[in-house]
């Protein structure tokens, strides 16, 4: 095949990926979609361009705008997150941990964390960052009903391991982390306290979880492309002025953890900062109120959605544990023949991550295409057809398409209801 041929492959199985997802129900709670003044900024010349360091501190030249870009943008940071700092060149949420890591430990550190198998981060074990950085981690205690760290385990923990670093954050956020109760422990051990906020960093924008820089963290990252719907980038915020702080933080992020920084993706963060400032709260409860209102549908339609009792969730995550169904990873990919698209997920209580018992499903996307709670029961409907009625995904497929065709357009956002699913394109063939 012919060089152009291949381009032209490339080009044809995007625009194939973009019909697909418009089509279909995105229900990844990891995903998102930017606005279209967001994506605007990112396809440009900044793209192109590179900027070591701080504004009016680099070691390019180039950057006049790039420097003011950056400035606007941290300063949308502090103000969205209420905040003393923050720094925004890290390229990705696990590249914000690695700097982070880089910041406030060094190797044969010991750090507590949420295990992978009761909701953490990949980044948060041994296989991922923290053990790239050389730390040596214990998992908090985990309350399987309560679908949280176990307070009274976890302060024993702290006072028995006597970590340099303690770490709270999950990529299953249902409920916010018991810091409140945790503060005695944490302030007699006296380690630095870090809280990973990648998936519910927009619900803190929106003032719709905890915060946990007013809970008394030290230091936050995340990605910002979940909760919060701009580019694939990340970002790092404190509440503390301490100039040491600071440093270690920028130091780790550069030279530490990233040389040039994607500036498009910092201009698209500061354009998602400005909207969130405009439109974040209403946003982040819509989001909230939906992932209760699918999860309430689920259950009433018999499936075994995790923390009833709770309520289900307070964030944008439902969980739910299908393993009398064939297990997670069979489910996932029944329903992505449908063209509703969710994940498979460890649950606490597994073993194996091939063939976990659980779906993580999210919301904040299917809210920011301006579904509310009606939609949600109809997704419910189309879910538990699959699930438990054992519908055939080609019988589903068609009302899935059809449901969608009324939500293509993307919300709380500047220029609302623009098309979500277009992309500036050349005509012919390569």
């Amino acid at each position: 095949m012919k060089s152009s041929e291949r381009a032209q492959q490339i080009r044809g199985l995007t625009d194939r990926h973009n019909e697909w997802f418009r089509e279909s129900i995105p229900l990844i709670a990891s995903e998102n979609l930017m606005s279209p003044a967001a994506r605007e900024v990112l396809n440009s010349d900044l793209h192109h361009r590179y900027a070591e360091g701080l504004p009016g501190k680099r070691y390019y030249q180039g950057n006049i705008y790039v420097d003011e870009i950056e400035n606007v943008c941290e300063e949308l940071a502090r103000d969205v997150f209420r905040c003393k700092f923050a720094d925004v060149r890290a390229v990705s949420g696990t590249v914000a941990n690695l700097a982070v890591l880089m910041a406030l430990s060094k190797p044969g550190d010991k750090i507590t964390a949420v295990g992978l198998s009761d909701g953490g981060h990949l980044s948060h074990a041994k296989m991922g960052a923290i053990g790239l950085r050389g730390l040596r981690a214990h998992n908090y205690p985990f309350d399987q009903k309560e679908m949280n760290i176990d307070p009274d385990g976890a302060a024993r923990l702290l006072r028995e391991v006597r970590p340099k670093l303690a770490l709270f954050g999950q990529s299953v956020y249902l409920f916010p982390t018991p810091l409140e109760e945790l503060r005695p422990a944490l302030e007699e051990v006296g380690c630095a306290v870090w809280y990973d906020a990648a998936h519910v960093l927009g619900l803190i924008a929106g003032k719709r979880f905890q915060d946990p820089l007013k809970e008394g963290v030290d230091v936050v990252s995340g990605s910002t492309h979940k909760t919060l719907p701009g580019p694939q980038h990340g970002i790092i915020t404190s509440d503390l002025a301490k100039e040491r702080l600071e440093t270690s933080l920028r130091r780790g992020v550069f030279p530490g953890v990233t040389s040039n920084h994607h500036l498009h993706s910092v201009a698209a963060l500061a354009v998602t900062l400005a909207e969130a400032q405009e439109f974040g709260e209403p946003y982040a409860d819509q989001t909230v109120r939906n992932a209760k209102a699918l999860a309430q549908a689920l259950y009433e339609r018999g499936l075994d959605v995790l923390c009833e009792p709770k309520g289900f969730t307070e964030s944008h995550t439902v969980v739910l544990d299908v393993e009398e169904h064939h297990g997670g990873a069979k489910i996932a990919r029944t329903l992505e023949e449908a063209n509703i698209i969710v994940n498979k997920n460890l649950l606490p209580w597994d073993t194996d991550p091939v063939h976990p018992s659980g779906i993580r499903i999210g919301t904040q996307e299917v809210t920011r295409l301006g579904m509310r709670e009606n939609e949600m029961s109809e997704i419910a409907r189309l879910m538990t057809a699959i699930i438990i009625d054992r519908r055939k995904p080609s019988e589903i497929l068609p009302s899935v398409k059809e449901f969608k065709k009324e939500f293509t357009k993307v919300h709380y956002c500047f220029f609302e209801g623009e098309e979500a699913y277009n992309y500036p394109r050349l005509d012919g063939q390569l």
